[in-house]
């Protein structure tokens, strides 16, 4: 899955387009909850250095919440990574350049939205 395929499936998913908060960082698009406002997805390019990658190569990536209990594991498998510029202990960063499967991904995405959906609760 790639940036573009992300960003269709979160707004086919859930109907939310990609806030760009930032204006020094114009590729970077936070997706909220539409009734709390809570972030559950940050969509982001980044240099690979600033996940532990040697190259300085930018790399699209997704930030998403996640449940304690799953972190650990999953950064053991290759595409993951602590969240980059989040809480560590809640979100994980993600690659979208095909590393990671799209239906985890897809799986991931829908965790990070029930975790912060309060209508749920």
């Amino acid at each position: 899955m790639n940036r573009t395929e992300a960003e269709k499936f979160i707004k086919d998913e859930f109907g939310a387009e990609g806030e760009h908060l930032w204006l020094s960082y114009p590729d970077f698009a936070v997706f909220r909850n539409a009734g709390n406002r809570k972030w559950y997805a940050v969509i982001m390019n980044i240099e690979k250095s600033k996940l532990g990658l040697e190259s300085n190569d930018k790399v699209d990536i997704i930030n998403l919440k996640c449940d304690p209990v799953f972190i650990g594991s999953l950064r053991n498998n290759e595409g993951y990574f602590p969240a980059y510029h989040m809480n560590k202990s809640y979100w994980i960063s993600v690659l979208l350049d095909g590393t990671v499967r799209d239906e985890e991904i897809k799986d991931l995405i829908h965790l990070s939205y029930e975790l912060i959906d309060s209508s749920k609760k």
